[in-house]
């Protein structure tokens, strides 16, 4: 198709989503849903526009995949307000590190022992399919803020943190194949891979994102400078914390998330004699100008500002990563395994996984068999996939890790999509007459 046929085609892609968006709204299907039914519609076993083949597009599909993942851990870092300090994060840091740990270990047994792979070849698949999705999870998302439901907030701070902490156990599994030095007795898996990437990553984006908010808010609200174009500052401070990352060999997908969480918590800075402002009797208000420069509300501002953009680029990115994997499910080949390995994943191992991570969590049944259900698979997945592909693993494995990283991919879209809407309205219903229920000056459940 030439350029002027792309043009047209995404232009009418793009208005039709906005004009039909209100409607599709009211359907029980998420929108990743709908994406990757366009996607297969749109591939090769379809009208055949898009033939994204993983084999020979494997560098282009891992930038952009990798692109939008940055940008989707980003996004969520941005919306977890919760105080560091806050025994809240206890739940999304075990589901993130430990749940994350048995899911390799359950899917590698399963991998050696049900499927017949090498060891490496097991271990990569468990790290290609540990890591769960915060953004395709919209339906059981975190609100932004200090008091998020604690469901989504676990849900989407362990899919923040997870996406990055699978980097070690990919890298493992590649280096069991001889693609990856890890050194004389694992020393330099364990030392560099494991440790410093999730630790030197966490610190060196919290630093940043820390240090760039703050700079930021001091330059405008004391002297009105660096004004305007927050497009510019959330892209930047991603591509400076990723970049930095990667550069001293941490890992980038952990510094963009802790910066993230560190702008995030950048706080206002008032002047002496100073008073916030009183919204304006106008329909307008104030003016970004005025409420970006002033020491009341430049911090706030800012956030707005970045969470805005962020938050409409994550969309775009989210519609063209599933349109990807709908049109690249023509590139799976049968694997009579595939039937039984996908229900295992989302019905027996995810669950599983999670229960040493909500155990003593003071979690009711209903709030621990939704995190077990919701492990949903996507974009990690998918990038780690085409990047382990383009690390040159051999044909035949790359063919078995496409179908059953694929259609995990795709099923857990359409199951957890489906049902997303139905669980939280029954869930939410139930925890509203809980709370109704409760004898006045009885501690609150826990949420």
């Amino acid at each position: 198709m030439t350029f002027a046929g792309w043009s047209l085609f995404i232009g009418v892609l793009l208005l039709s989503l906005v004009l039909l968006g209100t409607w599709l709204g009211r359907l029980p299907l998420s929108s990743a849903m709908l994406y990757l039914f366009l996607g297969w519609g749109l591939g090769p076993d379809g009208l055949n526009l898009l033939m994204p083949d993983p084999s020979r597009y494997a560098a282009l599909l891992e930038g952009a995949s990798e692109a939008a993942l940055l940008i989707s851990l980003f996004a969520v870092g941005l919306q977890l307000g919760v105080p560091l300090r806050d025994r809240r994060w206890w739940l999304p840091l075990r589901l993130a590190f430990l749940s994350m740990a048995l899911m390799v270990a359950l899917v590698t047994a399963v991998g050696v022992w049900l499927l017949g792979l090498p060891l490496g070849a097991a271990v990569l698949l468990g790290g290609i399919l540990a890591p769960t999705d915060p953004v395709l999870a919209s339906g059981v998302q975190a609100e932004p803020g200090d008091s998020p439901d604690r469901l989504g907030f676990s849900l989407a701070g362990e899919g923040g943190l997870n996406d990055g902490a699978a980097f070690p156990f990919v890298m493992l599994g590649l280096g069991l194949l001889g693609l990856h030095d890890t050194g004389p007795g694992l020393w330099r898996w364990w030392g560099l891979d494991l440790l410093w990437s999730m630790l030197g990553g966490l610190a060196i984006g919290a630093a940043l994102g820390a240090l760039i908010g703050r700079l930021v808010v001091y330059l405008r609200s004391r002297y009105r400078e660096a004004l305007g174009l927050d497009v510019f500052l959330g892209l930047g401070l991603i591509a400076l914390a990723y970049g930095l990352a990667q550069l001293l060999l941490a890992s980038g997908f952990l510094a963009v998330f802790a910066s993230g969480l560190a702008l995030q918590r950048v706080r206002e800075r008032p002047l002496g004699g100073t008073e916030p402002l009183i919204a304006s009797s106008e329909a307008s208000g104030h003016t970004y100008d005025v409420l970006a420069s002033h020491s009341h509300h430049a911090s706030a501002t800012m956030l707005d500002s970045v969470q805005l953009f962020n938050g409409q680029l994550e969309k775009l990115a989210e519609l063209t990563l599933v349109l990807l994997v709908g049109a690249m499910l023509a590139y799976t080949r049968p694997l009579p395994a595939a039937w039984w390995f996908v229900p295992m994943i989302l019905l027996l191992l995810r669950p599983l996984s999670t229960l040493p991570a909500t155990a003593g969590e003071g979690l009711s049944g209903t709030q621990a068999a939704m995190i077990g259900w919701f492990g949903i698979r996507g974009i990690g997945s998918l990038y780690y996939l085409v990047y382990a592909v383009n690390q040159g693993i051999d044909q035949p494995l790359a063919e078995t890790l496409m179908t059953l990283v694929l259609w995990t991919i795709a099923a857990s879209v359409v199951v957890h999509g489906l049902t997303a809407q139905p669980l939280m309205r029954l869930y939410r219903t139930g925890l509203g007459l809980s709370l109704r229920a409760a004898p006045p000056g009885q501690a609150k459940p826990q949420d």
